[in-house]
C-alpha cells in the first residue's frame, strides 16, 4: 500500500484542536472520581480510562459506578476514551494473558469477550474511542518486522488469528456506535505503524472503520522516525494518541524531557494534520507520584505548545 487509507469512515471533525488527556494507569491509586477532579483542576480536557481491578472492572462494575463516572465526566468537561491495557485483570499470574494471538480459540475468545465488555463501557460512558493491541505471538514472530527472518507460514497463521478477532470486534463496535483504534505495541505481533497499515489492508472494506492509536514514544523503540513525519503520514487515520518519552529505544515510558522525544515537533505535527481527538499522557509506572507526574506533564505540554511555531 503506497499510502494509508483515507479517513476512518463514519467520523466527522468534532473540534479544531486535539485535547490533552491523562491515562488512569498512571493514577492507579486514585478513585476514578478523584482522578477526574485532579485532572480537571490541572487543565486536562480528557481522561483515558483503563478499566482494571478496582476501577470500572468490566466484570463487576455496578450501574451506579457508571452513572457516577458519566455524571462527573460531563460535570467536569472531560472527554473519555477507554484503554484496554490492564495487566493482570484476565489472569492474576500472567501479564496481559490471554491476547488475540493465542493458539487456543478459547483463550482468544476470552480476550474478545473482555474487549467487547470495554466497548460496552465505552457506549455507556459516551467514550470517543476504544483502543486495543494485538498481543505477543506465542510463536515469537513479528508480523511487521523489517527483516523477513520468521517462518512465513507461522507468520500467516498469526495474521489469520488477528484479523479474525479484529473483524469480530469491528462488527460488535459498529452496532454500538463505538470507534475502535488499533495500537502498535513494541514486542507484540504488530509493533509498527506499518503493521497497522497492513492490518487495514488485510481487513479490506472492514478496515475502513479501524482507526490508529499512535503512541509517539513507541516510535523510538521501533525506529519509525522522525515522529512528525509518521504523524503526517497517518494523520487521516488517527483516532487516539498516547504521549510519553522514551530513552535509547528502551520500552519504558518516561516523563517528557527524560528521553529522546521531540515533544514540540509532535504537538506541532498533530496541529498540522488537524488531529481532533485525545492526546493522552501515558505514564503507567508513575502512579506512586500520580498527582506530581500529571502536573509536571501538563507543564511540559504547555511549554511545548507555547513555543514559536505552535500557535
Amino acid at each position: 500500500m503506497d499510502r494509508p487509507a483515507g479517513r476512518v469512515e463514519g467520523l466527522s471533525a468534532r473540534n479544531l484542536i486535539f485535547r490533552l488527556a491523562y491515562n488512569t494507569n498512571g493514577l492507579a491509586h486514585h478513585r476514578l472520581i478523584d482522578a477526574m477532579r485532579l485532572l480537571a483542576e490541572l487543565g486536562y480536557e480528557g481522561i483515558a480510562i483503563t478499566p482494571d481491578v478496582g476501577l470500572l472492572d468490566p466484570y463487576s462494575a455496578l450501574a451506579e459506578q457508571l452513572e457516577d463516572a458519566r455524571h462527573w465526566a460531563s460535570e467536569l468537561g472531560l472527554a473519555v476514551s477507554i484503554e484496554t491495557g490492564a495487566r493482570f485483570l484476565l489472569d492474576a499470574q500472567r501479564k496481559h494473558f490471554p491476547t488475540l494471538m493465542e493458539v487456543s480459540a478459547e483463550d482468544r475468545a476470552r480476550r474478545i469477550d473482555f474487549l467487547k465488555r470495554c466497548i460496552d463501557l465505552a457506549s455507556e460512558l459516551s467514550a470517543e474511542v476504544v483502543s486495543f493491541w494485538a498481543g505477543q505471538s506465542p510463536e515469537g514472530v513479528v508480523g511487521d518486522s523489517r527483516e523477513a527472518s520468521h517462518d512465513a507460514k507461522v507468520v500467516e497463521l498469526n495474521w489469520e488469528r488477528l484479523t479474525a478477532g479484529v473483524r469480530e470486534l469491528l462488527t460488535y463496535a459498529k452496532v454500538r456506535g463505538v470507534p475502535l483504534a488499533f495500537e502498535p505495541e513494541p514486542g507484540m505481533f504488530l509493533e509498527r505503524p506499518a503493521g497497522y497499515e497492513e492490518l487495514i489492508e488485510r481487513l479490506g472494506s472492514d478496515g475502513d472503520a479501524l482507526g490508529l492509536c499512535l503512541d509517539v514514544g513507541h516510535l523510538h523503540c521501533t525506529g519509525d522516525l522522525p515522529e512528525a513525519e509518521i504523524i503526517r503520514r497517518y494523520g487521516n487515520r488517527l483516532l487516539q494518541v498516547h504521549l510519553d518519552d522514551i530513552r535509547d529505544g528502551v520500552h519504558l515510558h518516561r516523563m517528557f524531557g527524560e528521553g529522546d522525544l521531540n515533544l514540540r515537533a509532535v504537538l506541532a505535527a498533530l496541529l498540522e494534520v488537524g488531529f481532533d481527538g485525545l492526546a493522552a499522557v501515558e505514564l503507567s509506572r508513575d502512579s506512586h507520584r500520580g498527582p506530581e507526574a500529571a502536573n509536571l506533564a501538563m507543564q511540559h505540554l504547555r511549554r511545548a505548545l507555547s513555543m514559536p511555531g505552535n500557535a
